[in-house]
């Protein structure tokens, strides 16, 4: 009887045009129901059965209704919607084709097809797939629609996290195609032969594309003279080639835990241009003299060379020959050691200059996966930064600094990495804070290159580390620019990389530049103005790749800890109103913990993401960078997420961090 009845339909639109409307995000939750997040801040509830017309993260127009005696959204209008390509595991629900989207706020399951020449009979139950929405039922239709592009990979294949994850951010799986030959194109560049002054290269041992050989001397009043030799790709791939074009698109080589995709073919990144020992090998070389203060004297030259590396070495060798006297699997020959000694006492100098005059890195650890044959996690080693790593990072640093003041002064453009230091927006609340912790300070001269760097040296100073995460918040990201701009983040007024020219395709481009400066060359070509942006984007993607893998991998190996209630030590490192994130000092797994974990009754806890605290009963228990003890809660492997509690003690004081034998790990 009120089928299409057209007075029913007109009664129906007069009441949705009297109903308020907001604009906003769709926040979903797990639980099925989710939020309108508007524009000014404010926040309406959605039902499950609202939520059934949209996804997380679409932009929509809502109508807010009053259902008892409570506002709610009903989403009415698509703006902007969220997702469009995704992926997915196939499920067969009577007998129909189905996709159940791989995210933590996406559960139900989406009707499908498959694209023409993807036959539905190769796909199984729990197969990985590539799908686009193709129907929104905010679009005119009753239901959300995709379609199935790609399979990725089966159901219970043990290379799902690394095929999965580079599926989800859009990433080559494999090297770029190989060529039948290669020949250097530059033969008429004029290299030096520098075959027999005694270079060295210190890597993992596991490392094949070795791009960087050192080779320093210290002179008799002290100084040093330091001589970079990078490998050069850029003498087999001519700009604009189909190689070059490949290497542009990725950006970088992706590192991925247990394996990589080269940027460049492997004949080239792990042979041809890898600066193998006793193998010669065209380079871009920069001697550079360091004073006996660690101070860059301005006097740095460019040149091509051919050079040969005379030893491989390890960072953990070196290391232990360095710190111990002795190595148990190494000794090195007179003219090495020298080397070594050379190299070690010129990193001491630099360090010494960049704590006093620059900034330092947080000396934090690396986590490396060892992994079976068949992919399985046998265990998460900790690789402490040590003196053989800082030896070479420190090498790195001035031959950047080097590049950037030389294409700065010559051409005044190039690929440089840059950092703006504080937020223009946020700096008022940085001086708020800072000084409220005796800092002494004010914007004027946090928005300069001395006040900055002279901030996070008294930072490094601090025995706690609350004030440096807090403080991270109000700074601005780092960028790759193509025009010179200071580095803040670094302390130095300009930077550009030219020394990972296998790994980088800005660093490529820099090494063509810095060629041309060497040819005489007076002008050059400036880089596409896209370049920095699109470099930004692989890099971003390239580290969430990484940390996706990682927390699968974590989820692997940590789902038996939950019924062993094995206790691990954890460093707070973010709080949002829900709870605290924390990473195990053991392995560098991230663990969420929820307020309703910590205490059940939510009126006695309260969690202050502004100041950087949790409080319960109104008492101070947690705050950024400290150190806990907790044990697993969760482990879930569909959103390959874990959760934690604390144990009955809130704080770890540095005695039990001993005991735990986690202090060496941590300074």
């Amino acid at each position: 009887m009120f089928q299409n009845n057209p007075l029913l339909a007109q009664l129906k639109q007069r009441i949705k045009e009297s109903l308020p409307k907001k604009e906003g995000v769709i926040k979903a939750t797990q639980k099925g129901f989710g939020f309108l997040e508007t524009n000014d801040k404010n926040s309406y509830f959605i039902p499950s059965l609202y939520m059934k017309k949209v996804m997380h993260g679409d932009k929509v127009v809502a109508l807010i209704r009053t259902e008892k005696d409570k506002e709610v959204a009903e989403p009415d209008e698509l703006l902007e919607q969220s997702v469009s390509r995704f992926i997915g595991r196939v499920k067969i629900i009577r007998d129909k084709l189905n996709v159940v989207p791989d995210h933590p706020q996406f559960k139900e399951a989406i009707r499908a097809k498959t694209q023409r020449g993807l036959s539905h009979a190769t796909l199984a139950e729990g197969d990985w797939v590539v799908a686009y929405i193709t129907q929104h039922p905010l679009k005119g239709m009753n239901n959300f629609f995709c379609e199935i592009s790609e399979k990725i990979i089966d159901a219970n294949d043990k290379n799902a996290p690394w095929w999965v994850t580079l599926a989800k951010h859009n990433l080559p799986n494999q090297e770029p195609m190989i060529q039948s030959c290669w020949k250097i194109l530059d033969e008429s560049l004029i290299r030096k032969d520098l075959t027999d002054s005694p270079f060295i290269t210190i890597d993992n041992e596991s490392t094949k594309d070795i791009d960087d050989a050192l080779y320093a001397v210290i002179n008799e009043n002290g100084t040093f003279t330091l001589i970079i030799a990078i490998a050069d790709p850029t003498a087999y791939i001519a700009k604009n080639t189909e190689l070059d074009r490949q290497a542009r698109e990725r950006g970088f080589t992706i590192y991925l835990p247990g394996r990589n995709i080269p940027m460049l073919p492997r004949e080239l990144s792990d042979d041809l241009c890898s600066l193998c020992e006793h193998e010669k090998r065209p380079s871009l070389c920069c001697q550079v003299n360091i004073a006996a203060d660690g101070t860059i004297t301005d006097n740095a030259q460019f040149f091509s060379a051919w050079i040969k590396s005379q030893c491989r070495l390890s960072y953990d060798n070196v290391s232990d020959f360095i710190e111990n006297g002795s190595s148990d699997k190494w000794q090195p020959s007179a003219v090495i050691a020298e080397q070594v000694s050379a190299l070690h006492l010129l990193a001491k100098a630099r360090i010494n200059y960049r704590k006093n005059s620059a900034v330092l890195f947080p000396n934090r650890p690396d986590y490396r996966f060892e992994l079976t044959e068949d992919n399985d996690v046998v265990a998460i080693h900790v690789d402490a930064r040590r003196i053989a790593n800082r030896m070479v990072e420190e090498a790195m640093i001035i031959a950047n600094i080097c590049a950037g003041r030389t294409l700065r002064e010559h051409f005044g453009f190039g690929i440089f990495n840059t950092h703006a230091g504080f937020n223009p927006d946020k700096i008022s609340d940085a001086v708020e804070l800072l000084n409220e912790y005796g800092g002494e300070t004010n914007a004027a001269s946090l928005a300069t290159l001395e006040g900055f760097s002279a901030l996070h040296r008294w930072l490094n100073e601090k025995d706690i580390s609350f004030l440096d995460n807090r403080i991270r918040k109000f700074q601005s990201y780092s960028e790759v620019s193509n025009t010179p701009a200071a580095n803040f983040a670094m302390g130095l007024d300009v930077y550009a990389t030219w020394t990972s020219p296998i790994r980088k395709y800005g660093d490529m481009l820099n090494h063509r530049l810095l060629k041309a400066m060497v040819r005489g060359e007076i002008s050059a070509q400036t880089p596409d103005a896209l370049i920095g942006e699109e470099l930004s984007l692989h890099r971003k993607h390239h580290r969430m790749a990484e940390r996706d893998v990682a927390d699968w991998l974590y989820v692997r190996l940590l789902k038996g800890c939950v019924a062993a209630k094995t206790t691990f030590i954890a460093e707070i490192f973010d709080i949002n109103r829900a709870g605290m994130r924390t990473r195990l000092l053991e392995n560098g797994a991230m663990a969420f913990i929820p307020g309703a974990l910590i205490v059940e009754n939510r009126k006695r806890i309260k969690c202050n993401n502004k100041e950087g605290f949790i409080s319960v009963d109104g008492n101070k228990e947690f705050q950024l960078g400290d150190h806990i003890e907790i044990v697993l809660a969760d482990v879930k492997e569909f959103t390959r997420s874990i959760v934690g509690k604390p144990t009955r003690e809130f704080a770890i004081t540095a005695e039990k961090l001993k005991r735990n034998n986690i202090a060496k790990m941590t300074n």
